[in-house]
C-alpha cells in the first residue's frame, strides 16, 4: 500500500548519536535524507564516520546496510545551501543554547517559506530556543524529541510553541506516526517535557532509596525491574546502558531548569547520596557500557563485578535474586500480578522488611510525583503513561499502576512517604470502560476550579494498542499463559501473555480453542515488547533432569497438533508479531497464511544454541520454503541445514526475506506496531473476499544420504579450525536427519507428518545428551550461552 509522505525532502543537522539515529530511521522508512555536521579534518569526515557507526551499531540502527544509500552526507560549510530544497529540517546538534540559536539564524536565511524546522532537544524550552527569531520562523518551529536508540525506542515527544501553527503540529504528528513508526505524545513546553521529567525522577528515587535502606545495586535492580513492570536493567543497569556521564548531565540540567519547589531537587545531583561516587566514576572513565563499565563491570578474567554504593568498593557480582524478587519472578512466570507481593508487609524477616520498604517507598514517591504533575504539565494521565511505556519501556504507566493498586493503597503509600495526596487522585480510577469503550479521566484547574472529565483514549485512526483494547473485551477462553478474544468482524485474536511470552501446554490449549471455533479468521498477536522468546525452557530442563522423555514427546506432539490446526484451519490465519519472535514462537508464525510484522521484529529458529532443534515444524516449514524457492532437494536441504544449525535470525524484513522467513510477495510490514492488528484484519478480509481455501498437506521430496557426508565434512573442518565445538556437530547432524534420507542415496517422498515425527525424534535424541543439558542449564541458571 502506497503511503503519502507529508515531507518529501528532509535534512538532519548534527551527526552525533541522536542525529545519525534520526537520519537512519528516516532511511529505514525508505526515504532519502541529508545528514550534515561541521567540517572535519576532511570536509565530510564527521558524517562519514557517523555512517560507519550506524552500520556497526549494536543493536543495528539500520534495517539493512543498504539503507545508507538513502543517507546523503555533507557539512554545514559546503552544503548549507542545500537546505533551501528541504521541507523539513531536524536540528540535533549539541545541547548548547548559543550554538542552536546561531544555527537557526543561518537556517532562516536559506530555507523556503514552507519549510518546517524542529529541534531534538531533550531539555531546553522552546521559548528560549526561538526567542530571537521572527514570527514567520516561530510559526514553523516545534520540538521533536526522539529517544535513543531511535530505531527501537517508540516515543516521540512533540512540543508545540506558543506561536507554532497547529497544522504544522498535525503534519509532524502524522509523519512521525505513520512514516517513522513513532508513538507521538503531545507535550507542553515544560521542563523535561514528560518522559524525562518522570523517568529520570524514577531512576533517582530508586538510587536514593537503595542507598538509604542499605541495598546493593543488584538487590535494587532485581526489585525495581521486571516485578514492577520496568525493564530488567532496573536503575543502575539503565544508568550503565544510557551512560553514567550522560545521565549526570541530564540530572544536572533538570535540576537547573525545574522550579525550586519541585520534588526532583530532593534527588537531584546536589542531594543524591551517590553524587560523589558518580562524579568519581566519570572522572575514572567508568561511564557505563560504552566505557570501562559502570556500576556493573567485568575484570580482565571475565569475572562480573559490581560497585558497592555504600563503601565505593568493587565486589563480586552475586547474581542471585533475593527471596522477594525470586518470588516475584515465580509469580511473573505464572502470569500473576506482582505489585501486591512487592508491597506486602507480612514477613518478620528483616531483609524482607527492607525489600518491602524499598518497594513501597519507590512506588509511593514515583506515583505521587506523577500524579502531582497533573494538570501542571498535562491534563491527561494517558500522556504520562504513554511517555513512560513508549520512552522507558514500562509495561504500565504510573496511572495504570495506581489503578491496579487501588486508591486506598496508593494513598497509603503517599502518606508513608510524608507526601501530600495529589488533587488529581480525585479522578480515580484514571481509566474506565463505558459501553465497550475505554476512557481516561482528564483533570484541569481552570480559574482555580478543579474539573475532571472523561475523554476517549487518544490514538491515531486505525491504530490499536491491544493492552488497552483488551480492557474492553471479555476473553472467549483464557488460562495463565494465553487468552482468546473475539474482535471486529467475528475475528479471533490469540494473545500470549506468559513471562517473556514463552510457550507451554497452556499456550497451545488456547491455540486449539481458536481453531475449534475460528469465526471468520484468526490473528496471533500480543502487545508485549516481544511476541515470544520460544518454548518454556524451564519446563524442558525439569523434564530432561527427570529423564521424562515421554513427557517431552507428549508436549511436542501437542505443540505440533496446535500449529498444524493453525495451518489447516478453515479460515485465514495471520501472525502479527513485534520484537522477538524466535524458536517456538516463530514456529507458530510459520504455520500462518500470512505475516504482518513490525519492521523491528526478529524472526528465526535459534534452538541450536541450546543444543536442540526446532520441534514444532520449524525444520519442516523452512525446508518447504527453501525447496519451493530452489526447486532442488539437495540445495534446499543444505540451506535449511545451514540456517537451523547456525540459528540464523532476521533482524529486519530484508534479512528475514533472505532467510525465507518472510515472503515478500505474501507478507507485509508495518513501521508502527500500533497498526499491526488493523493490517491483519484487512488481510483476513482480503483473503476471505478472494474465496479462502485452506491449504492441503504437502508431500515432500528429500535428498539421498550423499549430502550427509558433505555435512559431516563441513562440521569436522569447522571443529579442526576451532569454529565449531563437538556438540555443534551432534546438533547439526540431528538437523540433517530431518531433511535427508539417511538409509540410502536416493530421493524419497514423505508426508508432512513424517517430518513432524523426525523433528520430535531428533529433539529427544539431543535432550538425552549431557552437553545439551549443560547448555540449557547455563542459559537458565547463569544467563550465559555455553559452547561445548
Amino acid at each position: 500500500m502506497h503511503k503519502v509522505v507529508p515531507f518529501k525532502k528532509v535534512a538532519v543537522i548534527g551527526a552525533g548519536t541522536m542525529g545519525s539515529g534520526i537520519a537512519g530511521q528516516i532511511a529505514n522508512a525508505n526515504q532519502e535524507v541529508l545528514l550534515l555536521d561541521i567540517p572535519g579534518d576532511e570536509p565530510n569526515s564527521i558524517t562519514e564516520d557517523a555512517i560507519k557507526k550506524l552500520i556497526k551499531s549494536d543493536p543495528p540502527a539500520l534495517m539493512h546496510k543498504n539503507r545508507t544509500n538513502l543517507i546523503k552526507i555533507g557539512n554545514i560549510r559546503d552544503n548549507f545551501e542545500s537546505l533551501s530544497e528541504c521541507d523539513l529540517i531536524i536540528e540535533a546538534v549539541v545541547e548548547r543554547l548559543d550554538i542552536k540559536k546561531d544555527l537557526y539564524k543561518r537556517i532562516n536565511e536559506v530555507i523556503n517559506e514552507d519549510c518546517v524546522i524542529t529541534s531534538n532537544t531533550s531539555t531546553i524550552p522552546i521559548k528560549l530556543l526561538i526567542e530571537d527569531m521572527p514570527l514567520s520562523f516561530r510559526k514553523r518551529f516545534a520540538i521533536t524529541h526522539y529517544f535513543n536508540p531511535v530505531r527501537f525506542m517508540r516515543l516521540l515527544e512533540l512540543v508545540r510553541g506558543h506561536d507554532t501553527n497547529p497544522k504544522i503540529i498535525s503534519k509532524l504528528a502524522d509523519y512521525n506516526d505513520r512514516i517513522l513508526g513513532k508513538g507521538v505524545v503531545a507535550c507542553d513546553d515544560t521542563p523535561g517535557f514528560l518522559g524525562n521529567r518522570v523517568g529520570v525522577y524514577a531512576l533517582q528515587v530508586g538510587m536514593d532509596e537503595a542507598f538509604k535502606l542499605g541495598l546493593s545495586i543488584e538487590e535494587a535492580d532485581a526489585l525495581m525491574g521486571r516485578p514492577m513492570g520496568i525493564p530488567k536493567t532496573g536503575v543502575f543497569g539503565l544508568y550503565d546502558l544510557i551512560g553514567v556521564d550522560l545521565m549526570a548531565d541530564v540530572v544536572d540540567t533538570l535540576g537547573s531548569i525545574l522550579p525550586k519547589s519541585d520534588l526532583f531537587h530532593k534527588v537531584g545531583s546536589k542531594n543524591i547520596p551517590t553524587a560523589e561516587l558518580i562524579k568519581q566514576m566519570i572522572q575514572d572513565g567508568f561511564t557505563g557500557n560504552k566505557g570501562k563499565g559502570g556500576f556493573y563491570r567485568i575484570d580482565e578474567n571475565e569475572h562480573e563485578l559490581i560497585v558497592d554504593i555504600h563503601t565505593h568498593k568493587i565486589c563480586p557480582k552475586i547474581g542471585k535474586l533475593n527471596d522477594k524478587a525470586q518470588k516475584a519472578a515465580e509469580l511473573l512466570e505464572q502470569g500473576k500480578e506482582t505489585l501486591f507481593h512487592l508491597i506486602n508487609n507480612s514477613s518478620n524477616n528483616n531483609s524482607e522488611k527492607k525489600y518491602t520498604s524499598f518497594c513501597r517507598n519507590v512506588l509511593g514517591r514515583i506515583l505521587n510525583y506523577s500524579a502531582s504533575l497533573i494538570p501542571e504539565i498535562t491534563s491527561s494521565p494517558q500522556n504520562i503513561d504513554d511517555a513512560m511505556k513508549l520512552g522507558f519501556n514500562w509495561i504500565r504507566g504510573p496511572f495504570e499502576i495506581i489503578d491496579a493498586l487501588g486508591k486506598d493503597v496508593a494513598n497509603e503509600l503517599f502518606i508513608e512517604s510524608d507526601l501530600e495526596i495529589p488533587k488529581s487522585m480525585a479522578c480515580f480510577p484514571f481509566y474506565r470502560v463505558k459501553k465497550n469503550k475505554l476512557y481516561v479521566s482528564n483533570y484541569s484547574n481552570s480559574n482555580n476550579k478543579p474539573k475532571s472529565s472523561l475523554k476517549p483514549i487518544i490514538l491515531p485512526e486505525n491504530a490499536m494498542r491491544f493492552h488497552l483494547k483488551r480492557q474492553t473485551l471479555k476473553p472467549v477462553f483464557e488460562n495463565r499463559s494465553a487468552s482468546l478474544f473475539t474482535i471486529d468482524d467475528d475475528i479471533r485474536l490469540i494473545e500470549f501473555h506468559s513471562k517473556a511470552n514463552t510457550l507451554d501446554d497452556f499456550s497451545m490449549e488456547v491455540v486449539k480453542a481458536a481453531t475449534n471455533n475460528p469465526g471468520n479468521g484468526i490473528i496471533v498477536h500480543n502487545d508485549a515488547q516481544h511476541f515470544s522468546s520460544g518454548v518454556n525452557l524451564n519446563a524442558f530442563l525439569s523434564l530432561i533432569r527427570s529423564k521424562n522423555w515421554e513427557g517431552i514427546d507428549k508436549f511436542l506432539l501437542k505443540f505440533q497438533h496446535a500449529v498444524k490446526s493453525l495451518k489447516f484451519s478453515s479460515v485465514p490465519v495471520v501472525g502479527a508479531p513485534s520484537g522477538m519472535a524466535i524458536g517456538g514462537g516463530f514456529e507458530v508464525l510459520l504455520h500462518s497464511d500470512k505475516i504482518i510484522a513490525h519492521t523491528n521484529s526478529v524472526l528465526g529458529l535459534v534452538e541450536s544454541g541450546v543444543g536442540l532443534i526446532p520441534g514444532g515444524g520449524g525444520v519442516k516449514e523452512t525446508y518447504l520454503r527453501c525447496y519451493q524457492k530452489l526447486n532442488d532437494e539437495e540445495e534446499a536441504a543444505w540451506k535449511t541445514w545451514m540456517q537451523i544449525g547456525y540459528g540464523q535470525t532476521g533482524t529486519s524484513p530484508e534479512k528475514s526475506s533472505e532467510l525465507l522467513y518472510f515472503i515478500n510477495d505474501r507478507d507485509r510490514t508495518e513501521m508502527n506496531r500500533d497498526y499491526l492488528v488493523n493490517s491483519a484484519l484487512l488481510s483476513i478480509k482480503e483473503l476471505n473476499e478472494k474465496g479462502y481455501k485452506k491449504p492441503e498437506p504437502k508431500t515432500i521430496r528429500l535428498p539421498g544420504n550423499s549430502i550427509l557426508k558433505k555435512m559431516e565434512d563441513f562440521m569436522d573442518n569447522g571443529i579442526d579450525k576451532g569454529v565449531f565445538y563437538p556438540h555443534d556437530k551432534t546438533v547439526a547432524m540431528e538437523v540433517a536427519s530431518v531433511v535427508a534420507n539417511k538409509k540410502e542415496n536416493k530421493v524419497i517422498t514423505v508426508k508432512e507428518d513424517e517430518l513432524f515425527d523426525r523433528e520430535r525424534k531428533a529433539f529427544i535424541n539431543l535432550a538425552k545428551t549431557k552437553p545439551t543439558l549443560d547448555r540449557i542449564s547455563a542459559l537458565i541458571e547463569k544467563g550465559v550461552s555455553l559452547r561445548n
